[in-house]
């Protein structure tokens, strides 16, 4: 409660010496009769057993608005009982300050927003604390929107009808096809002079798969589609589809659950990532999931590759190295700028090329296993105790990437003439201007488009390309 009280109508404070004013027993946490707060049903609580307290209580955006302070206290058990009139330790929230990063969804974030940038002036404003903003960057993640699907039904009838045939073919064609599919009496219906009409509506997206619907789910759903039938396209009934806000009466909600009975938790959490930036609405969409968990899959064969787990001490090789650092690299600076959905393409890069490089080195595996477990934990904590570690795959240091394995030593050059380019010749990145033109000039085809002519100049630039002026 708000600790002030009214006399002859006027507020007043409660003195310091007073507080915490205690809530007082109601019989029910409902409006009063005349629409009063909760408060005002309590008997006989008045301060001093006759004036009136304040009613209204400060919402719950009050207490969260300076909660995050209270964390910074460096030891409870020192702070309280004995100084428990600071709501703050002031050395902890001179070092702690304020929050590095703030995220939520933009209309959440804006609400609390307002309250806890208004606590936090007032506090600096009063000296309580050494910061006048409460967080030092705001995020608002984007909406994970529905995908909705549709089925549609021909007028005046339990027929329903393909989403691709709909406006696609001629009324006759449909007719022809409803022949052929549910035979000449049902198909009678369709033998109408006038354009086909149909009534749409939602279908539970859990009964469809890539758009396409299970037709024996779609019948048992309600009773009135118990005797459904169906004209359909290369045998099967496509729904339409619409991106909208996921909502119970679309049918197009998408709960946790089910993503993580049939595909694991891991897949689902790379998933929602690689559906695009952080910061962007996205319609969900589970036609790629599939996608998500064969990657996984490959990870797993990493370790798996003979059917059992099976790692190799031996030193790893100058591509594997190359392949483990430059993932390092890019991993590191998508995790900086809050870019999850490119580390998961990064990711499946990664182990597509060791899978390729048939890799099961413990010195390239170890640390991919560390650097993908912000984003995969279960699969990387049950891969790390395979491993031989007894201490969680959380409290591992992060790799470090090291430039030098990412150096070449050979160089592609392109070897133009006039400008154009007309064959590439490798040569050790390491050379000099003079051993590039050395090289190129000795070579058979470089020959073959002189024709005996002496060149008028050659242009090398190191490590980008070579054009000899004729």
């Amino acid at each position: 409660p708000i600790p002030v009280y009214y006399k002859d109508g006027i507020p007043q404070v409660m003195p310091e010496n007073e507080l915490p004013l205690v809530l007082p027993e109601v019989d029910k946490f409902l409006p009063t009769e005349d629409g009063e707060p909760p408060l005002a049903r309590a008997k006989n609580w008045k301060y001093k057993g006759q004036y009136d307290y304040e009613w209204t209580t400060m919402p719950g955006w009050a207490g969260s608005s300076w909660y995050f302070l209270r964390y910074m206290v460096q030891d409870v058990k020192n702070i309280l009982p004995e100084n428990d009139k600071f709501f703050v330790d002031k050395k902890s929230a001179d070092y702690w300050q304020n929050v590095d990063l703030y995220i939520g969804g933009s209309e959440h974030a804006t609400g609390h927003l307002l309250y806890v940038r208004f606590w936090t002036k007032f506090l600096f404003d009063r000296g309580f604390i050494s910061v006048d903003e409460p967080a030092e960057k705001l995020i608002n993640q984007g909406m994970i929107q529905g995908r909705s699907n549709f089925v549609y039904r021909y007028y005046n009838s339990n027929i329903f009808v393909s989403s691709g045939l709909i406006g696609s073919i001629s009324a006759q064609e449909l007719f022809n096809l409803a022949v052929s599919q549910l035979g000449n009496q049902k198909a009678e219906i369709f033998r109408a002079d006038k354009a086909p009409t149909y009534s749409k509506f939602n279908v539970d997206v859990s009964f469809v798969n890539n758009d396409i619907l299970t037709l024996e789910a779609f019948r048992k759903w309600r009773d009135d589609f118990n005797n459904a039938e169906f004209i359909l396209e290369d045998g099967k009934y496509i729904c339409g589809v619409e991106i909208e806000k996921m909502s119970k009466s679309k049918y197009n909600v998408q709960t946790p659950d089910e993503i993580c009975e049939k595909f694991g938790a891991d897949t689902l959490r790379l998933y929602e990532m690689f559906l695009g930036p952080l910061e962007q609405s996205k319609p969900w969409n589970t036609n790629g999931i599939t996608g998500v968990s064969g990657f996984l899959k490959k990870l797993w064969r990493l370790f798996y590759q003979t059917g059992s787990f099976v790692v190799s001490e031996e030193a790893p090789t100058k591509p594997e190295l190359k392949t483990l650092h430059k993932t390092i690299k890019k991993i590191t600076e998508d995790i900086e700028r809050f870019s999850f959905n490119t580390s998961v393409s990064n990711f499946m890069i990664c182990v597509n090329e060791l899978s390729d490089l048939k890799c099961n080195k413990l010195a390239i595996l170890e640390p991919l296993l560390v650097l993908i477990s912000p984003y995969a934990p279960h699969i990387a904590e049950e891969l790390w105790e395979q491993l031989g570690h007894k201490e969680s795959i959380a409290f591992a240091a992060f790799p470090e990437f090291n430039e030098a394995h990412l150096v070449e030593d050979n160089f592609n050059y392109p070897i133009s003439f006039n400008g154009k380019m007309r064959f590439n010749l490798e040569l050790a990145a390491n050379l000099s201007v003079q051993e590039i033109e050395k090289l190129v000039m000795e070579a058979e085809q470089t020959h073959k488009y002189l024709e005996g002519k002496q060149p008028k100049k050659v242009i090398i630039v190191p490590k980008k390309i070579v054009n000899i002026v004729m």
